[in-house]
């Protein structure tokens, strides 16, 4: 981020030294010493030792930060924590002592408040005790929001399953010159070892999961988020960048809505313990301000340019997901009406009122140029024919009973895929001699993915009628490819640009349909969907990377960037698309 103001001195010593620091050791709030002359300097000689996890920062507003660690060597051992503006130390703004819990899996979150806006600082912990210290971290604070800013850039991530590869796309956002990190959820799966994600790599690369098992109570979860930050390349971005998170469903279950999830089964026990299990470790592993209430969503803003606004799509309203099979009739002929029914009800809700009504109270307050919506799944309106619907799901099916679709099914999908794009092309040209059948066959169409947005229409609307008008920036993952649409509501009036990320590890479309190392095969479909539905304008379906973005007042310059591989630590990232919003 660039502010053309300069931070006035006077007032940045008076905040630091005055104001005090609170802790956040989730779930619990505790007071903490802010005088650097109450504790002993940090000892020489340091070692790691109980800091193996390493140290993270997250949801930086204009006056504070969270910083967060876990030290596990020592029960109830008081820990020092430092912040300051220099990586020597060799003034320190803030200090304080809280103490390791098992209660809190020994997990530590300091909010550290009234400190300077649009600001670098440094941060450590250490036991003075055994002489055991945690790794430098960076992060920063916001610009205020009457600050004048020039530009600021995101790195826009998620869906990383620790069996499916090396997290090489964390290392490149390390190392990238994003300010913060928005991951949109999937940080971890709950699935156990043989489960999705696991290849012919993952034993040799020694990344089965942990614990041995499907994670289903608290103990697992927690097991589970000691090893993803076991993670080198996630270790190292969260050393170097502050995040901003919301969780999607595999740090619950498999698509999880308000009252259950597809990936818990009665013998699993009650799904309310096993989501409040979860939660407990998510808020342990992932402070966020809103501390243990899962009323996640909550906004950022970033100057007078771009405001933030983190919705969960997931958890707290969700309705559970229509499903297909439930609209097939004995005849194996589709209930149609049925379906548009159920589909279009007033009563189905994704955000939920609540949501929809502090976000709409928000964008209407806020006078950024830019409003920015983090959240998990595709706003997207993926319509595809209903036949090339059909086929991808008898070959996902085949795939998933059989190991391989059949030739013959696979033969049936390219030929349909060539045909229709064909007739599609010839319908945008207006080509007076296509035929009603033909058509028929390319606008009779169906959402892709009932778990997106096109599984719950009306209140898209909703929020399209709220978001009209306004320079509107959607970011996505959930999918784990990478698609770039248009937003337009019931009516066609345009409403804004969605951006959605590839996966760091998870495979894609790619992987269901069995064509991972096909990549002319995934690229001629990707080719397809964009011609097939109308608000998509681009699509990779086989790489991993991520999605950065750089606000200025005037345009956003998105930038898709993949990693060539997660099976090796040595790899090369490239930029395959980029493209500006204005």
């Amino acid at each position: 981020m660039k502010n053309n103001e300069q931070i006035n001195r006077r007032r940045f010593l008076k905040n630091s030294l005055i104001a005090a620091g609170g802790v956040f050791i989730a779930p619990l709030i505790e007071s903490c010493s802010d005088d650097p002359t109450d504790i002993d300097s940090a000892p020489d000689n340091l070692k790691n030792g109980g800091f193996e996890s390493g140290v993270a920062s997250f949801d930086p507003s204009a006056t504070g930060i969270i910083i967060w660690t876990r030290y596990s060597v020592e029960t109830d051992a008081e820990i020092t924590w430092e912040i300051s503006k220099e990586n020597s130390f060799s003034e320190i703004l803030r200090r304080g002592q809280v103490k390791a819990d098992v209660a809190n899996d020994f997990t530590l979150a300091i909010d550290v408040q009234n400190i300077a806006s649009n600001t670098k600082y440094y941060y450590r912990f250490y036991n003075a005790k055994t002489k055991e210290a945690s790794v430098v971290g960076e992060t920063l604070t916001l610009p205020a929001k009457t600050d004048n800013v020039n530009e600021v850039k995101m790195a826009v991530v998620s869906c990383s399953n620790f069996p499916a590869g090396l997290f090489n796309v964390y290392g490149a956002i390390a190392k990238s010159e994003a300010d913060v990190v928005v991951h949109l959820g999937d940080y971890i799966y709950e699935y156990a070892p043989g489960q999705y994600g696991t290849n012919p790599y993952t034993n040799e690369l020694g990344r089965a999961h942990k614990p041995a098992k499907e994670i289903v109570n608290l103990a697992d979860y927690r097991e589970r988020y000691r090893q993803y930050r076991s993670d080198k390349n996630l270790q190292f971005l969260h050393q170097k960048k502050p995040f901003i998170c919301v969780w999607d469903d595999h740090e619950l279950a498999d698509n999880a809505y308000r009252s259950g999830a597809e990936n818990h089964q009665p013998e699993e026990g009650s799904f309310d313990t096993r989501k409040m299990a979860a939660f407990q470790a998510y808020s342990e592993y992932i402070p966020l301000k809103t501390g243990k209430d899962q009323r996640i969503y909550r906004s950022f803003t970033f100057g007078n340019l771009l405001s933030l606004y983190m919705l969960d799509t997931r958890i707290i309203a969700r309705d559970k997901q229509l499903d297909y099979t439930n609209y097939i009739d004995g005849s194996g002929n589709f209930k149609q009406t049925q379906f548009q029914t159920d589909l279009l009800s007033n009563n189905r809700k994704l955000i939920g009122d609540e949501q929809m009504t502090w976000l709409g109270t928000q964008i209407n307050a806020d006078t950024t140029t830019w409003k920015v919506l983090g959240q998990q799944i595709l706003m997207t309106k993926m319509l595809i024919p209903a036949e090339l619907l059909m086929l991808l799901n008898q070959v996902m099916t085949e795939i998933a009973h059989f190991g391989n679709a059949q030739p013959s099914t696979m033969a049936a999908l390219s030929a349909a895929i060539g045909q229709l794009v064909i007739l599609k092309t010839r319908y945008l040209q207006k080509d007076p001699t296509l035929t009603q059948q033909d058509i028929a066959r390319i606008t009779t169409v169906l959402p892709y993915n009932l778990d997106a947005w096109d599984g719950y229409f009306i209140e898209r609307e909703r929020l399209y009628s709220i978001l009209a008008g306004k320079k509107v920036v959607v970011l996505a993952g959930d999918t784990h490819n990478a698609w770039l649409g248009k937003l337009t509501d019931a009516q066609g009036k345009f409403i804004g640009t969605e951006l959605a990320c590839s996966s760091v590890s998870s495979p894609g479309l790619e992987s269901y349909l069995g064509i991972t190392t096909d990549t002319k095969k995934a690229m001629e479909l990707a080719q397809a969907f964009s011609v097939l539905i109308d608000e998509l304008e681009y699509a990779n379906l086989y790489k991993r990377g991520y999605l950065h973005v750089k606000f200025t007042a005037a345009t956003s310059l998105a930038e898709w960037r993949f990693v060539d591989n997660v099976i090796s630590d040595s790899y090369t990232v490239t930029t395959e698309k980029t493209y500006t919003i204005s």
